[in-house]
């Protein structure tokens, strides 16, 4: 998909932000109460992916690539409301790096997204696995994710306990026991 958008795709621009732009817009939101900021930032984020799709390294899906330029653009938003409140000038913009190094919150969802854990979400149901990327990868609570999704809360819940369920018979016994520790 980004390779498409690397070579000036907007039908793939537009499937990539339909994919993407929901999970991301809930993790912006949990960030910053300001909505204004929150859409602002979800739009320059997919302009920036507009103009650097190329440049993109990865494997797999775009999630983790996509997060870190919506991070990365909600703390130069926050960045230009300070310096605003302050009433200091804007400095100019520093050049966009391609790729920078991510943060430890970074690996780890990248971990989440593309190791072990992310190919077993692969293998179970995608409605089981939306469930699971958006409360525990995402962090969102069940009504956030109940909206997100567009399904009650309840449903979100059965869910989440199936999806659980499910993951543990794909990833097999964990070697920690069956309490994570405690034998």
């Amino acid at each position: 998909m980004l390779r498409a958008v690397a070579r000036g795709d907007s039908d793939a621009l537009a499937v990539l932000y339909d994919r993407h732009a929901g999970w991301l817009y809930a993790r912006l939101a949990r960030r910053c109460p300001d909505e204004e900021v929150v859409r602002e930032v979800l739009q320059d984020t997919f302009v920036t992916v507009w103009r650097s799709a190329g440049g993109h390294r990865g494997r797999g899906e775009a999630g983790g690539w996509l997060w870190v330029i919506a991070a990365r653009r909600l703390v130069d938003a926050k960045r230009a409301q300070a310096r605003a409140a302050r009433g200091e000038r804007p400095a100019a913009a520093p050049p966009e790096p391609a790729v920078a190094a991510p943060s430890a919150e970074e690996r780890v969802l990248s971990g989440l997204e593309y190791g072990e854990v992310g190919a077993a979400l692969d293998r179970i149901s995608p409605e089981l696995a939306e469930v699971l990327r958006a409360t525990v990868v995402d962090g969102l609570t069940t009504r956030e994710t109940a909206r997100l999704l567009g399904i009650p809360e309840g449903t979100v819940k059965t869910r989440a306990r199936r999806a659980r369920r499910e993951l543990r018979a794909v990833l097999g016994p964990s070697p920690l026991g069956p309490l994570g520790g405690t034998a």
